[in-house]
């Protein structure tokens, strides 16, 4: 993705199995988990570099003694300065008093993150500012043990208001309305509740109030808790906690939109986003790995039992795609394999386009993250090459000439390294937008590859959002190279519809697949349709979430997607463009075929999983019809 798309979050839970005397024996550290979650997190670093956060629980701590550590950073690099800091401490603990490294019960009593359950979280903000107090993990204080409840995850609700207003009826009174909060009180809730259940049964069973703290933390229902909590959730979400007293849990989205993996044996139980960093950090094949189902909470008590069980109904799912044409790392088996069946599904559309002139077709990608998808189109132009050049070999017949032959034989795609990123000008850049002549250079071209008037030029790219970099940056740096014709290609479909569930794109004017569309309305003498839509929208703008339809679509049934996407080519070159510029998008049907276990696809298609999803596109477009330049939920 050339352009800078806000997305997803990154979780890491770690709980060692066996007591630290073990891990010190075996591994030879007395902070094996704790590095074990720096690990996983640096192996995720792409899913948030807003921000990062650890906690860690010490289990059975006797009182007056701090049992949860907690650390966030909004630091530029934000993993290395949470865990520069934890390491710093234990250096100079090494320095002056190496034998204390290995008297563990000194360490759980007097140096932080010396305990057994710990969970990281890694940040990229779709809402609100990048501030400490907006990092997760959360936590929810309070002087029982049971009562403590610490949250991160990779989350966004769409019905927040819906949430609040439960909670006020519940007699709180929350000071924010951020869906963490809100989630992180309702769970607190009724956790509260449980706690409350649990005490009243144990002193009319006539156990002490000690005795009666102690049992709670056994008895403590925690699948219970979550299904009471998560009743009117709508949303994508992996959800991590941990309770003080050292019970955990993940759960994940009905739709299963967000992802979740784990890992267990007799030493640790692990909880990530992305399976590869699991794979990595334990050495472990990647069929013992396992994904949390849609819908289920795996919940990891204190003793160390571990079950995987539904909290709400299932529903059919539809995980995010995206995750898999871009934001997941593409060291994952499966999503290295579609990647690469998506860039080799734009092969007959990009033969097409320059007429399957190989000779004179200079063939490449932008940004790096394009290059697995690149791969497989590379290796489908190969087999086309071969395909040629075996038919024109039959067609010589026996007495082919060895000259003739190996003419034919120098078939082959021209592919190049043509532009390259200038990561330090990006950076610079972020800092004030609107120096355009500095935009134009985020990437350097190479020269010498493409001649002038002659070769036409193929750019693959992971997907085109709003056009804005294409337009002021990568079309006119690739212009001047003087191809005959730039074709962008994309291995996304066209995105038209704002996500909900976590990535930042939220407006429907954002998206310059939209503009054109309303572009070719009005091109057409349509553009009554634009305010039937809004009438429709407005009129509905105040029913319940689960009676709302997306009258959006309507807006781009009258054209095809080729018509859209020259739509787009047109709106996209400016008056100095010297080439003929061309806009190939992958297909829906593509799509699926390429990734057919992650149908979650309404970012392109505009079915939504849940009815919040219908509630947000509905508001989007009364937003942008009535100038508002707002998230829509």
């Amino acid at each position: 993705m050339s352009e800078l798309i806000k997305h997803e979050c990154g979780i890491a839970l770690v709980r060692l199995q066996k007591p630290l005397e073990f891990y010190l024996s075996k591994y030879g550290s007395s902070f094996y988990g704790l590095q074990k979650l720096h690990l996983l997190m640096q192996k995720q670093h792409n899913r948030g570099q807003d921000g990062a956060g650890i906690a860690g629980i010490k289990l059975d701590m006797e009182p007056g003694h701090k049992y949860i550590n907690r650390i966030r950073s909004n630091n530029d690099s934000p993993i290395k300065d949470i865990f520069n800091q934890i390491y710093s401490k234990l250096a100079k603990l090494q320095k002056r008093h190496p034998k204390r490294l290995r008297d563990l019960q000194w360490l759980k009593s007097n140096i932080d993150f010396s305990g057994e359950l710990f969970l990281g979280h890694l940040r990229y903000g779709t809402f609100g500012k990048n501030e400490i107090g907006n990092l997760h993990p959360v936590k929810r204080a309070n002087n029982w043990l049971t009562r403590n409840l610490v949250l991160a995850g990779n989350f966004n609700m769409t019905n927040v208001d819906e949430l609040f207003e439960k909670l006020v009826e519940y007699g709180q009174y929350p000071i924010e309305t951020s869906d963490t909060i809100t989630i992180l009180e309702k769970i607190g809730h009724f956790l509260d509740e449980e706690n409350e259940r649990l005490y009243k049964q144990f002193k009319k069973e006539g156990f002490s109030k000690k005795e009666s703290t102690q049992r709670i933390g056994k008895e403590l229902d925690i699948h219970n808790i979550l299904q009471n909590a998560a009743v009117n959730w709508d949303g994508g979400y992996t959800i991590a906690g941990l309770i003080g007293h050292g019970d955990a849990f993940v759960m994940r989205d009905p739709s299963g939109i967000r992802p979740a993996f784990y890992y267990s044996d007799d030493e640790v139980v692990v909880v990530t986003s992305e399976r590869p960093a699991i794979q990595t950090a334990f050495n472990v094949p990647i069929e013992l790995i396992k994904e949390v189902d849609p819908g289920h909470v795996l919940i990891i008590k204190k003793d160390g039992n571990i079950e995987e069980v539904p909290f709400t109904k299932p529903q059919q799912k539809k995980a995010c795609s995206f995750e898999r044409i871009y934001f997941s790392r593409g060291t994952d088996r499966d999503i290295y394999h579609e990647r690469k069946k998506l860039g080799s599904l734009l092969a007959p559309s990009i033969l097409k386009s320059i007429d399957y002139d190989l000779e004179n077709t200079v063939f490449s990608y932008i940004p790096n993250t394009a290059s697995v998808a690149f791969r497989g189109l590379a290796e489908e132009l190969d087999r086309f090459c071969n395909t040629v050049k075996k038919d024109n070999i039959l067609k010589e017949g026996e007495n082919i000439l060895p000259e003739k032959l190996n003419e034919i034989l120098q078939l082959h795609p021209r592919i190049e390294k043509i532009a390259v990123k200038d990561a330090k000008l990006r950076t610079f850049i972020t800092q004030d937008n609107k120096r355009d002549d500095l935009v134009g250079h985020v990437y350097d071209v190479t020269y010498g590859i493409v001649r002038n008037g002659v070769d036409s030029l193929v750019v693959l790219d992971d997907s085109i959002v709003r056009g804005t970099t294409l337009k002021q940056s990568i079309i006119r740096i690739l212009d001047r190279l003087r191809p005959k014709k730039i074709i962008i290609a994309s291995s996304a479909p066209q995105i038209r519809y704002p996500d909900c569930y976590g990535i930042d794109m939220a407006k429907l004017n954002d998206f310059i697949a939209f503009r054109a569309t309303i572009e070719l309305l009005y091109d057409t003498n349509q553009k009554s349709l634009i305010n039937e839509v809004y009438k429709k929208c407005k009129m509905q703008e105040y029913k319940p979430k689960e009676e709302i339809v997306n009258y959006v679509k309507e807006i781009y049934k009258p054209f095809s997607p080729e018509e859209i996407s020259r739509k787009i080519a047109e709106m996209l070159v400016s008056r100095e463009i010297k080439a003929k510029v061309e806009i190939i998008y992958q297909s829906i049907e593509d799509l699926h075929e390429a990734i057919p276990n992650h149908t979650g696809d309404w970012y392109f298609t505009g079915n939504y999983p849940t009815p919040g999803g219908n509630k947000v596109v509905n508001k989007s477009y009364i937003n942008y019809i009535e100038g508002r330049n707002e998230r829509a939920y």
